[in-house]
């Protein structure tokens, strides 16, 4: 477990900003009176998610590896640490629908039926709990594993 604490730190550090994001968004209103802007709004996050698997791989380096990293070993800690955000991704999901925007699934299908072409039913089918949970599990681990070994390429250093 110690071998890893680094991973779970910045999986938990990577948790907590998505949070902290989508209060954020909450405020900035993308999640009702903007909604048509969240699609666009929302991938500004990219900048905060790779600067944390920038931080978390300089860390490995330089405190674990002794100043020293392959590509590979960056590319598996990014696993790592993109596997513990997709483990915490269902509670991140249920804070996040529960308590920090607990309408913003009934402003998306409005949205979505009103504005996006979308029919209630697959609006519905789509924007629900069951839905983002799977979405933001393996929507994260991939975008985790990409953003892994594109950073690892950069920190790298025999």
């Amino acid at each position: 477990m110690k071998k890893f604490a680094t991973e779970i730190k910045w999986g938990i550090i990577f948790t907590i900003a998505s949070l902290l994001w989508m209060v954020l968004e909450k405020a900035l209103g993308w999640h009702d009176t903007h909604i048509d802007k969240h699609a666009i709004y929302t991938n500004f996050f990219a900048i905060i998610a790779i600067a944390i698997f920038v931080f978390a791989l300089l860390e490995k380096r330089n405190k674990d590896l002794g100043g020293k990293m392959t590509w590979v070993q960056g590319f598996v800690s990014g696993i790592i640490i993109s596997v513990i955000v997709a483990i915490l991704s269902p509670l991140s999901q249920y804070i996040t629908h529960e308590y920090i925007t607990p309408d913003y699934f009934q402003n998306a299908i409005t949205h979505a039926v009103e504005n996006g072409g979308m029919t209630q039913e697959n609006a519905e089918t789509y924007f629900n709990f069951s839905s983002y949970r799977i979405l933001a599990a393996f929507g994260g681990l991939g975008s985790g594993i990409v953003t892994s070994a594109i950073v690892a390429l950069f920190i790298r250093k025999k």
